[in-house]
């Protein structure tokens, strides 16, 4: 594993080997919170997005396993002087040497362009790129999910919200029908992405009659800082069709458990009841995303030292 850009670069293996691995570290963090191991190679964190749960939890991850870390924002480094991402990453390169790139960006498919580059001299992870992919918020959600439920094959997930500029919701996608998952998409077609036909799994427009069925419930928020000029979503009109409020959550099975990946509107996409309540796996998602950050930077630092 050079690189993580995408679900689709995992091999079975691999994503077996990275939940297994991210399991081993929960455990092990339950009873220490020194750093597990001496060494001490530098990853570096690019964020041109704002981001709170994605960066702190790489952040911890790095704390946690004695890597030194390198944080840079677009609106506190050069970047908002007009510096470009490649002459940003050659400066680090030559000051830092990271050995991993942790780069959270705007535009499709840039982590990916970077990543094959010949000037790139890191290993690359994938911290979200535009509408495109999440792949370290998909494997913490799958690792969520296999620690709450065993496993993950038989489940069924309903993926609910702005599934058209949800990366989270492509990663997933793309990941869990791997693990034996079955998907739901339930939105509007405003909503739906224009390929939702080649995504595996099955569309339903209506929450409701996909609720007593499912064993599991992702909320997404409306993502208004992604839609195109003049187009908007009322968010009463979202909540009313879409919204998980604690009167729909009665109604669902009594296993069934919500996800979120943040952040959350509450009171649009989810209710505070819903959020908070014994059916949220949502604080379960981010202590797992550190594990599994953990698992993704140790394989990575691994094969390039």
């Amino acid at each position: 594993m050079q690189h993580l850009t995408a679900i689709a670069e995992l091999s079975d293996g691999q994503v077996h080997a990275l939940l297994d691995r991210t399991a081993q570290f929960a455990s092990l963090s339950q009873a220490t919170d020194r750093p597990l191991t001496a060494s001490s190679p530098c990853v570096q964190l690019l964020f041109y997005e704002d981001s709170t749960r994605t960066r702190t939890s790489f952040e911890s991850a790095a704390r946690r396993l004695g890597y030194a870390t390198c944080l840079v924002t677009a609106s506190g480094s050069s970047v908002a002087k007009g510096e470009s991402l490649k002459d940003t990453m050659l400066t680090l390169q030559a000051s830092v040497q990271p050995v991993v790139t942790v780069l959270r960006h705007p535009e499709n498919g840039v982590v990916a362009d970077v990543a094959g580059s010949t000037w790139c001299d890191t290993a690359m992870v994938n911290a979200g790129d535009g509408t495109n992919e999440h792949p370290t918020q998909a494997l913490l959600d799958a690792a969520t999910l296999q620690s709450h439920f065993g496993e993950i094959d038989g489940l069924h997930v309903a993926i609910v919200g702005d599934i058209v500029r949800s990366r989270v919701a492509r990663s997933n996608s793309a990941l869990l029908p791997r693990l034996g998952a079955r998907i739901t998409y339930v939105a509007p077609e405003a909503l739906l992405p224009e390929d939702i036909d080649t995504w595996p799994g099955e569309v339903c427009h209506e929450i409701d009659e996909v609720l007593p069925h499912a064993d599991v419930v992702m909320c997404l928020r409306i993502q208004r800082e992604r839609m195109p000029h003049g187009f908007d979503v009322d968010s009463a009109e979202f909540t009313a069709a879409l919204g998980l409020t604690e009167q729909r959550a009665s109604r669902m099975r009594d296993h069934a458990m919500v996800m979120h990946p943040g952040p959350m509107n509450r009171g649009i996409e989810i209710d505070s009841a819903v959020a908070d309540g014994p059916r949220s796996l949502i604080v379960q998602q981010v202590k797992q995303g550190v594990y599994t950050r953990m698992a993704v930077l140790e394989t990575l630092v691994r094969s390039r030292t």
